[in-house]
């Protein structure tokens, strides 16, 4: 996977994993960009996933990590965005899954369901698989609700 700069996003209960995301992504020489939230106060998943679909829709940013506490909430607002394909991770081969067949732009994580342990290894897989292409693509093409001809 090419990485532009990473966008991060996530609220209250995805806080401190976020946390060990940025050390992470420093440990890789990776860029990021957080979009917040920047606390542990409580607050709304849709402010900071809108704004990490936007980073991503406009260019800014690529790939993407979202966190909740779930991963749900963030991954639906994600996905509300026409150029997100967003997939919620609990385990490593689900993150090879996403970025294999679904060219996935977005890896979503729940913040109260993993340690970091298990988010540094969905991280590894997501950040070294390919999309393959072939088949996948035609699916991938047809997820917009207008689908590219």
């Amino acid at each position: 996977m090419e990485i532009k700069t990473v966008g991060l996003a996530s609220d209250h209960a995805g806080f401190a994993l976020k946390q060990y995301v940025k050390k992470y992504l420093d440990e890789h020489n990776i860029p990021y960009k957080d979009y917040g939230t920047f606390t542990e106060e409580s607050c709304d998943y849709p402010d900071f996933g809108h704004a990490l679909a936007q980073g991503i829709e406009s260019g800014e940013v690529y790939p993407g990590i979202g966190i909740c506490g779930s991963g749900e909430g963030i991954a639906m607002t994600l996905n509300k965005h026409q150029g997100i394909r967003a997939g919620l991770c609990w385990i490593p081969e689900v993150a090879h899954l996403i970025r294999q067949h679904n060219n996935a732009n977005v890896l979503v994580m729940p913040g109260r369901f993993i340690d970091n342990d298990m988010a540094k290894k969905i991280m590894d897989e997501f950040f070294s698989t390919e999309f393959e292409g072939g088949r996948h693509e035609r699916r991938v093409k047809k997820i917009p609700l207008a689908p590219e001809k």
